[in-house]
């Protein structure tokens, strides 16, 4: 039998995606990266080729992420910039220094830190103990643990969400738009699984309607007698270099209230 040629992406049409991904017009591109649109026409097109340099800024100017970015260099014909250590490299020590203080710094508060794909690298001792108590032993033992699929799986933290309908669109909405904007088909497959869940007796289909005091959108999760609620904030750094760098985030919960906060803070 003969074997099918896999059809590898040009430079001009990994071009011409992310600028449709990012719903920018050629003269738009040329605009802002001082070419003409004739030239941008003409690189989506394989009429011309690119410099490296024109490469970095066609990049810069769509905010490719970057491991797309070493894609596009590939596939113009030059050596990928940017590298992609592991955390643990010894390189990467002042990131690891950095994520263990703020880790660290959150107690009694749960903190994590994701990759792109919302696996899990690192966590605190709270999130460990809060999802520990909330999540099947089976989950916590998948490889890698996915802090989504923690949260929204049937026999993770969503049998304890009383608001689930309410931040399971959220979520999904946050990871559908995640997934159009890095091109990362992990996080299509994400959504997918994420949305295809049931939850027998919970009705899915609810429009979240603020009240007169809501400020944020919490986890609501049962604790025994009481209902704990939380918010999440999700740092980032910046201006980073490395892929692996590039695509952490640090996910940290506070107490929207105060009887939540005694509980954290050994009172409940």
């Amino acid at each position: 039998m003969t074997a099918l040629a896999v059809h590898e992406e040009t430079f001009g049409e990994l071009l011409r995606s992310w600028r449709q991904r990012r719903r920018v017009s050629q003269l738009d591109l040329a605009i802002e990266a001082d070419v003409s649109s004739r030239h941008i026409s003409f690189l989506e097109t394989g009429r011309a080729n690119p410099s490296r340099d024109m490469v970095m800024r066609l990049a810069e100017e769509l905010d490719v992420p970057l491991r797309h970015r070493n894609r596009l260099l590939v596939a113009a014909g030059f050596a990928p910039a940017f590298r992609e250590r592991e955390v643990q490299a010894p390189e990467m020590g002042v990131v690891r220094q950095a994520i263990d203080k703020i880790l660290h710094a959150h107690n009694p508060y749960p903190a994590v830190v994701v990759d792109a794909a919302w696996n899990l690298v690192a966590a605190n001792e709270a999130a460990m103990a809060f999802f520990g108590g909330s999540v099947s032993e089976e989950l916590m033992k998948t490889d890698p643990v996915n802090v989504l699929r923690m949260t929204l799986h049937p026999d993770g933290m969503a049998a304890k969400l009383v608001n689930l309908a309410e931040v399971r669109a959220h979520l999904l909405q946050r990871l559908r738009r995640q997934a159009e904007a890095s091109g990362d088909g992990r996080l299509g497959e994400l959504h997918d699984e994420l949305a295809g869940y049931t939850y027998p007796g919970v009705e899915l289909n609810v429009a979240h309607v603020p009240g007169p005091g809501d400020i944020l959108l919490p986890l609501r999760i049962r604790h025994g007698e009481m209902v704990l609620s939380m918010f999440t904030t999700i740092a980032t750094f910046g201006s980073p270099l490395d892929v692996t760098v590039s695509e952490l985030a640090i996910e940290t919960l506070w107490p929207a209230d105060e009887a939540t906060a005694a509980v954290f803070n050994g009172g409940g």
